[in-house]
């Protein structure tokens, strides 16, 4: 994933720069031009966003500077205000990759950077090997299959399947980009495992196989298989936070060749197999592939999956933080339909309040919401549910909660809210209603 550093003066525009980029990039965000540079040299960004006027030092000698501590180019996107064409001629003379002016339009934004990574790579020769996977740097599937199969036709070895439990998890409840990281993550792991002689390589979203040289026996394959699960959960604890519940963990089937066969194909046959065994009987282990058992047989086991605590995994709410449960509003619907039954059993209140928002600069509406969203739902309480209803409008269900306690709570927001720098750009009026 491509790394940007943003650079503007005014926390504002910093904060809404950062919001537009971070869902697609790794940004790193600094309000000064020597923050820029110490940035600059320590995380070694692919592109620089900055701010053309700035105090003590502006965009353009920010520019020269990064250009004499750097050996290659620094593509450098200058953002202002300043509607003048001699301040976009000179920043061009100096060797801007472009020029965008504020206030910053995502889409546009999004774009011209997009543009600039691609074509910075082309300047720069960066073609990513036909044998590699893109993201892990392991071997891709068609090389996979073609080297592991040369090598287990001439040399006895260990076929490794290895497939990452409840990975879809990540995805869902982190997103892609954490999903990724985890993956390059585990890639470093394998390469950390084996020999320059051996092979590793991802063939699928998130499975992998290993083809280890020699024959290696079970117990070293459980300790390898040990050491990758310890390292992934403390790496997942790292990146997710030590609150982090899902059991995130490698799984491995087994086959030696020759015995199990000497091609990929039948291998990744036999290893499968011993892979089922596995996802059987607790996941987060190893099972050698053996032609007398089923895939019923015995398995060693790091214990077995209690089925209450399992439940409570799958069907509780990971990771909790404080404030409101946040959902999508097709979930909300349901939240909302499953508490109205309950506020009318019951004979209890139930408010739902409702949050209208309008941005004072046009083209920001979308940032400023999630904005305001984020810091409603960190003054909320864990017991209300709230949701975003279109581009501008928020919901939020409060039950067992009186129409007092919900007005008190709405002001508090609302007071809490002018302190923070995005307020004076956005506009908000807030109603509520009784429910049940």
């Amino acid at each position: 994933m491509s790394k940007i550093l943003i650079v503007d003066d005014e926390p504002v525009m910093l904060m809404l720069a950062k919001r537009m980029l971070a869902p697609h990039y790794e940004v790193v965000a600094v309000s000064s031009g020597m923050e820029a540079i110490q940035a600059f040299t320590r995380e070694k960004p692919d592109l620089v966003l900055s701010d053309l006027l700035m105090p003590h030092m502006d965009g353009y000698e920010l520019h020269r500077v990064l250009q004499d501590i750097s050996a290659e180019p620094v593509p450098i996107i200058f953002m202002t205000a300043d509607e003048r064409d001699e301040s976009e001629s000179k920043g061009f003379a100096i060797g801007a990759s472009d020029y965008i002016r504020k206030p910053l339009k995502q889409e546009i934004l999004l774009q011209r950077v997009a543009n600039i990574l691609k074509n910075n790579d082309k300047m720069l020769g960066l073609k990513v090997d036909a044998t590699q996977d893109n993201m892990t740097g392991l071997l891709n599937k068609a090389t996979a299959e073609k080297e592991i199969g040369i090598m287990a036709a001439l040399e006895p070895g260990a076929f490794l399947l290895v497939d990452l439990d409840s990975f879809k998890l990540v995805n869902d409840i982190y997103g892609h980009h954490m999903g990724d990281r985890i993956l390059i993550r585990f890639a470093q792991l394998l390469k950390g495992m084996i020999r320059s002689t051996d092979l590793a390589g991802r063939i699928g979203g998130d499975e992998f196989v290993v083809y280890l040289k020699g024959e290696p026996s079970p117990a070293v394959l459980q300790q390898r298989c040990q050491y990758l699960n310890r390292e992934l959960l403390q790496s997942a604890k790292e990146y997710m936070g030590d609150d982090m519940e899902i059991p995130l963990g490698a799984s491995i089937g087994v086959a030696y060749a020759p015995t199990a066969g000497k091609d990929f194909v039948t291998l990744s046959k036999k290893a499968d197999e011993a892979l089922y065994r596995v996802k059987q009987h607790g996941k987060h282990d190893v099972a050698v592939y053996d032609s007398s058992q089923t895939p019923a047989d015995n398995v060693v086991k790091n214990g077995e999956p209690n089925s209450a605590s399992t439940l409570q995994m799958i069907l509780g709410e990971r990771n909790q933080r404080p404030g409101a449960y946040v959902v999508d509003f097709p979930l909300f619907r349901g939240i909302y339909r499953l508490l109205l039954r309950l506020a009318i059993h019951c004979r209890q209140e139930m408010q739902c309040l409702q949050f209208n928002l309008q941005a004072l600069s046009p083209g920001n509406e979308e940032i400023l919401t999630a904005t305001f969203q984020e810091f409603a739902a960190s003054k909320l309480r864990p017991s209300d549910c709230l949701t975003q209803n279109g581009t501008t409008r928020l919901l939020v269900l409060m039950p067992l909660t009186t129409q007092n306690e919900a007005s008190r709570l709405c002001e508090d927001i609302l007071s809490q809210w002018q302190e923070q720098p995005a307020a004076p750009e956005l506009k908000i009026e807030s109603k509520w209603e009784a429910m049940g």
